[in-house]
């Protein structure tokens, strides 16, 4: 299911103007090497903001976990997690900042 709110999130947000990569990987920095483990960011909106889509039952600490660890290794300040599985969208959406 969330690759279909994937795609939807990227044609609105293609609408609306903005720059937006789906699927970024992330890299970790290890001394002098660089690891491509698998991190993957859903959305980088304007290369400012990333939004990780989740549809679960509840949130997690880890999923905030994950999404901080995104914005900790891109150096980025401020992200969405989304969960589309909640009756209303804004019920759904947590705001996740990297050392502000």
């Amino acid at each position: 299911m969330e690759s279909v709110y994937l795609e939807v999130l990227i044609y609105e947000l293609r609408k609306a103007g903005l720059t937006r990569e789906k699927e970024v990987g992330i890299p970790v920095h290890y001394e002098n090497i660089r690891l491509d483990l698998g991190f993957r960011a859903d959305v980088v909106v304007e290369n400012k903001v990333i939004i990780e889509l989740k549809a679960v039952e509840k949130v997690l600490p880890v999923h905030k976990k994950q999404l901080l660890t995104y914005l900790r290794l891109t150096g980025m300040k401020l992200g969405l997690l989304v969960n589309f599985n909640v009756n209303l969208i804004k019920d759904g959406i947590e705001r996740v900042v990297n050392g502000l």
